[in-house]
């Protein structure tokens, strides 16, 4: 939010306290000031000297000053043609000091060339001869120093300044024209120089998202008073007795649905002439970041930003001209699925039965809460489009009366304010892409109470501007009204919870300043929530909520530190947080990276790799592409990988949960792990001339090292009917004491083909850790033999389809504990040792408590050559 700090004055007294005093104490207080734009208003010394912001301090600081010596209000009296040029004109000045010539060719004062001496002098900024200024026809903010120069034959020496060169926007079609009450003379920094807060309103800061929030806060902080006067009062400008009707005898509210509309109000005024806000008005709109448009507008932008009740304006004649003979009867509803409306920006809109419309009887005439519809809107007709549609008007006068054409303005003027459901809102404007003022703050809550309020000043701004008359009244439907929390609060948990000592009655001080109602009873106090807060809870989190302001109040600064008094809760473990990360500690160490990826994915996305038929469905998706929970924890990771593709060796893995729909509860969460590698094996290097790419015994290398670090022992790989994408032949399916709890193996070339990888093998391996964690292999402490190993090596020929695991698994068998380790050092196939036939070369240990003899050696190794013999046909190679 952008905040001038001249709007902030009409509410709170800021004698004393510097721009960056304010900023300072906003942000301490939970209002965190971005940035300071200078407009007009004298720098601070380091901004001025070109000083880096957080050398000095800690906001970024930017802007111009203006020299009150040079740059003034001054009048034009006459513009006069130029000799030399037809689209520049020269202007007889006064500056409060002497009379002068200044050339321009704004386009905006052009029409009044040759009309002589001006009956009203036009206010303007003037700029003296060596004045620094924005360039007005550079682009972007170029300082420059006005110089004397001749033009066509002219000289000039000074200017009148449009907003840009000023640096109050970045429009620079035309000079500016000020208020008729501008002082001629007046240095222009002391009539309209200002200073800009950008703040940023977090989500629980909400209800300051307007002036008058922002001066209650500062004015909390301060101990100063806030203004009351500048707020709405009561509505005391009837119209006179033959056009008086109440606004209750001419419109009608129906609410369908009181959770999504709790509060709906409309005023009416007549006879408005619509025309430019006040320059002053249109100033501070621009500065808050509000694009001024007429005066009927910008007093609904006007009112929104000050109080935070976003408002509408409908043509009441258009509505009427829809009512026909009946009292005009305004509905708000949810729409009907592939209903349309046309908004204010011209585009058509396809709605769902999620939004909710403001109607009258014949249709839609709003989207709630987001944006106007275009066939009701306050109509501003120049001369120019009445003469094209052939409406006829005389010079300096606005077309009156009923209202049976768009090419008339807008004279009665329907203004609305009303509460909404905000996470309805939130979702619409989501929906339609359509984030605006008005969806900013409904989206985030708006009191309520506020409707009201908005309401009567908007219709009294519109009245000052437009010279309008109020109808006497307001339609007001209320149907549900929030209960204001109440929270009882005592000095012993301020000290408990903020580390404070503070009495009731300071307690009270505090809170009152933000306008919570405090009334002390039997040694607490008793805080009820004001009726512009939507934050404050009951119970716990209540006095949480209030506690909270409390501390605001007094000010985070000044709280000291302090020990924690309570005692600390008893310290018990977490097992299976601590079991996943000595997991994650274990694939760090065998060179695999750990990534964390979204959990929100869509089903397309996760086809590439499996398919299923139900996901949970989130009901508010940020994007198309995150619209499901995952259900498959690899493709995920194989996302990450294909982003990464172009790097020459990834070996990644991610543990985290899936997401396994249930009918009617929440979804189940298991917990996996999976892998990917694929590139070299070994990264390039002087020494590295042709490194191989990963494959299926890199990946099993890694998982053998991976269960043996977590104590497993019975291990078992075998062929896999997994419904994966995996390559068949280059996969298998790994088995814990009998039980599957993993698949790995490369990712089938199909598959692969639906990302975007290289050319060598992606291989891949996802592991159920729920199966694998419950397994929980215990194991003690083996103490080193005494005895001396023997080594023997043997090698067997038998059929190819016999698993060298099941070998294993028989010589193990067969050997008892004196066969203390198996491995497997080679493969051997040739025609000599026979078709379909295999040999296999193992490498076997054997120690016993005692120092084995050789004839005991080779009475094991025997009764392991009959049982492979007997069991899978193997013969012992010569």
């Amino acid at each position: 939010m952008k905040l001038p700090i001249s709007w902030l004055k009409d509410f709170i007294d800021l004698d004393g306290l510097t721009v960056e005093d304010i900023a300072r104490k906003l942000t301490l207080a939970g209002l965190e000031v971005d940035e300071i734009l200078y407009v007009g208003l004298p720098m601070p010394e380091y901004a001025a000297s070109g000083m880096h912001s957080s050398e000095k301090h800690e906001f970024k600081t930017n802007g111009i000053a203006w020299d009150k010596e040079k740059i003034v209000v001054a009048e034009i009296r006459e513009v006069k043609a130029h000799p030399n040029a037809d689209k520049l004109t020269l202007l007889d000045l006064f500056d409060g000091q002497q009379e002068q010539v200044v050339l321009t060719g704004a386009p905006n004062i052009f029409h009044l060339k040759g009309a002589g001496k001006l009956e009203k002098p036009i206010k303007v900024a003037y700029a003296k001869e060596g004045s620094t200024l924005y360039d007005g026809h550079a682009e972007g903010q170029v300082l420059m120093t006005l110089k004397r120069a001749k033009i066509r034959g002219v000289d000039s020496y000074s200017m009148v300044c449009s907003e840009k060169e000023l640096g109050i926007t970045e429009e620079s079609d035309g000079i500016i024209i000020l208020d008729d009450d501008a002082p001629v003379g007046m240095p222009l920094a002391d009539y309209i120089g200002d200073a800009v807060l950008d703040i940023s309103i977090l989500p629980n800061m909400a209800r300051n998202a307007n002036v008058i929030g922002i001066a209650r806060e500062l004015a909390a902080l301060t101990g100063r008073e806030l203004k009351t006067d500048n707020r709405p009062q009561t509505i005391d400008r009837p119209l006179s007795a033959v056009n008086g009707q109440s606004v209750n005898d001419l419109v009608e509210i129906e609410i369908t649905n009181s959770e999504l509309n709790p509060r709906f109000v409309v005023g009416l005024i007549r006879n408005v002439e619509i025309k430019p806000s006040p320059y002053q008005i249109q100033r501070r709109l621009k500065l808050a970041g509000v694009r001024a448009i007429n005066n009927i507008v910008d007093a609904t932008n006007y009112a929104m930003i000050e109080l935070g009740e976003p408002l509408h304006a409908f043509d009441y004649d258009i509505l009427k001209e829809r009512a026909g003979d009946k009292k005009i009867k305004i509905i708000t509803r949810t729409a009907q699925d592939g209903e349309e409306l046309v908004t204010l920006d011209g585009v058509k809109r396809k709605l769902t039965a999620m939004n909710v419309l403001v109607c009258d009887e014949k249709g839609s005439l709003s989207l709630a809460g987001v944006m106007g519809g275009s066939e009701s809107e306050v109509y501003d007709a120049s001369k120019e489009v009445l003469d094209a549609i052939g409406v006829e008007t005389k010079p300096g006068e606005m077309p009156q009366g009923k209202i049976t054409s768009r090419g008339k303005s807008t004279v009665n003027v329907l203004l609305e304010g009303a509460a909404w459901n905000f996470i309805n809102i939130r979702r619409t404007a989501k929906q339609h892409n359509l984030p605006s003022e008005a969806s900013f703050r409904f989206s985030r809550g708006v009191h309520p109470a506020l409707a009201e309020t908005g309401v009567k000043r908007g219709l009294q701004y519109m009245a000052a501007w437009a010279n309008g008359q109020i109808a006497p009244g307001l339609v007001d439907v209320y149907p549900l009204k929030p209960k204001d929390s109440v929270v009882d609060v005592t000095p012993k948990d301020v000290k408990r919870l903020l580390g404070i000592e503070l009495t009731l009655e300071e307690i009270s001080a505090l809170l009152t300043r933000l306008e919570f109602k405090c009334e002390i009873t039997n040694h607490h106090l008793q805080v009820t929530a004001p009726p512009h807060r939507m934050d404050i809870d009951e119970g716990v989190v209540g006095l949480a909520d209030v506690l909270e302001e409390v501390a605001r109040s007094y000010g985070f600064d000044k709280i000291p530190t302090t020990t924690m008094s309570d005692s600390l809760p008893p310290q018990k473990g977490n097992p299976i947080h601590e079991w996943e990360e000595r997991l994650r500690d274990l694939l760090v160490a065998i060179g695999l990276q750990e990534v964390v990826t979204y959990r929100m994915t869509s089903p397309e996305r996760e086809s590439r790799v499996v398919t299923h038929n139900e996901y949970v469905r989130i009901a508010n998706p940020i994007a198309p592409e995150r619209s499901v929970l995952r259900q498959n924890l690899l493709a995920s990771v194989l996302e990450v990988a294909e982003k990464n593709a172009k790097a020459e060796s990834l070996a990644m893995f991610e543990v985290g949960s899936i997401f396994e729909p249930v009918k009617n509860d929440l979804p189940n969460e298991p917990r996996k792990l999976a892998m990917v590698m694929t590139g070299k094996r070994i990264a390039s290097a002087w020494d590295v001339k042709d490194s191989p790419t990963f494959d299926f015994y890199d990946m099993k290398g890694r998982i053998e090292l991976l269960l043996a670090g977590l104590r497993f022992t019975d291990i078992l790989y075998a062929e896999t009917e997994s419904t994966y994408a995996l390559h068949p032949g280059k996969s298998a399916e790994v088995k814990v004491n009998g039980q599957v709890v993993g698949v790995f193996g490369e990712l089938h070339p199909l598959a692969k083909e639906k990302y975007e990888f290289g050319d060598a093998p992606v291989i891949v391996a996802e592991f159920d850790l729920e199966k694998l964690r419950a397994l929980n292999p215990s194991y003690g402490i083996v103490p080193v033999s005494e005895f001396p190993p023997m080594y023997e090596d043997i090698a067997i020929i038998l059929d190819e389809s016999v698993a060298a695991a099941t070998v294993e698994a028989l010589i193990r068998q067969t050997g008892g504990k004196t066969v203390t380790d198996v491995r497997l050092f080679d493969v051997y196939r040739d025609e000599k040792i026979g078709a379909g036939k295999k040999s296999l070369a193992y490498s076997l240990t054997y120690q016993a408590e005692k120092t084995l003899t050789d004839a005991e050696a080779a009475a094991i190794r025997n009764k392991i050559v009959k049982r492979l013999e007997n069991v899978v046909g193997a013969k012992l190679r010569s």
